[in-house]
């Protein structure tokens, strides 16, 4: 056990100090008799001295502590992994159907103007067009062709009347550009395939 005598001691001092400075204070301050200030300043002394003591009171000892075990935390389950499912595969989107492309408008067939024989003069090299050779050009000739500009002044509906109708060499007109060629040679002009002929490098 602690010993209390010391703060005893000091309470009683403190409680006495006050009891003086009050008794004092009544006695000279306020002219109360010395008997009147010596109760007054006895007193505060006693009030003093139950302040201090209930204030001086040694705390009561905390609990003493108690010496805990650590205790290992409980496993914890971790969870199997839940499964995502796979997002469903889109649906392709329909299929938007294309028209089909236009086939081109090809002018109405019209037969061409033959001439019943050659001008004056004789017939013109039709062989130095492209695409004709000698068979060619006698079946040209059967026909009523005999000249350069008659054929450069084929149309697109000639054209296509003499693809569809010369036996044996059909589309050969659009397709060896007859029309072009004729034009440069009915004009007196000359093409390289034209010159090859004159040089007789092809009949």
């Amino acid at each position: 056990m602690k010993d209390t005598a010391p703060i005893s001691e000091g309470i009683i001092a403190v409680a006495a100090l006050f009891a003086i400075i009050a008794t004092g204070v009544a006695f000279v301050l306020y002219d109360f008799s010395f008997f009147a200030a010596a109760c007054i300043g006895g007193g505060v002394g006693l009030v003093a001295a139950i302040v201090l003591a209930l204030g001086w009171r040694e705390p009561a000892p905390g609990p003493q502590g108690v010496a805990t075990r650590e205790v290992a935390p409980a496993p914890t389950s971790v969870p199997d992994p839940v499964a995502v499912p796979e997002p469903a595969a889109a649906e392709p989107a329909p299929a938007v159907a294309t028209p089909a492309p236009a086939a081109p408008v090809t002018a109405a067939a019209e037969k061409p103007e033959f001439m019943s024989e050659a001008r004056e003069g004789g017939p013109d090299d039709l062989k130095q067009i492209k695409g004709v050779g000698p068979k060619l050009e006698n079946t040209l000739h059967g026909m009523g062709v005999y000249h350069f500009d008659q054929i450069a002044s084929w149309g697109p509906a000639e054209v296509a009347w003499m693809d569809d109708n010369l036996e044996g060499f059909k589309g050969r007109v659009s397709r060896d550009n007859w029309i072009d060629q004729a034009k440069v040679l009915a004009g007196g002009g000359e093409t390289a395939f034209s010159k090859k002929v004159e040089d007789g490098d092809v009949y």
